[in-house]
């Protein structure tokens, strides 16, 4: 069976979606750089990646356990998007109560 990646809808939504995580997080400051950055941007590429992968294979059953995956990424991606949310908040928080924001 021949499958095409670039076919796939879910396949372009999360190349873009990694391309604009990748855009948002370019200017993260430096000790995040090996922390919430580099697991989100881990996550986020390989969404795609497994999507490809995945197509790639000739048997049925790899095909599925590569979706699996890629379906298991794209949760990981959310999850890590709703932590860095909601450590900006914090941060946001404690700048408003310590005075440094107006």
């Amino acid at each position: 069976m021949s499958r095409d990646h670039r076919k796939l809808r879910v396949f372009h939504q999360a190349h873009t979606l990694t391309l604009a995580i990748f855009k948002h997080t370019r200017n993260f400051p430096r000790d995040e750089w090996f922390g919430i950055r580099a697991q989100v941007r881990r996550a986020a590429v390989s969404v795609p990646s497994n999507l490809v992968e995945g197509n790639a294979r000739s048997g049925e059953k790899d095909y599925l356990r590569f979706l699996n995956i890629a379906l298991g990424q794209s949760d990981s991606v959310v999850r890590q998007l709703q932590r860095l949310v909601q450590q900006m908040e914090q941060s946001i928080a404690e700048q408003v109560t310590e005075g440094r924001v107006r």
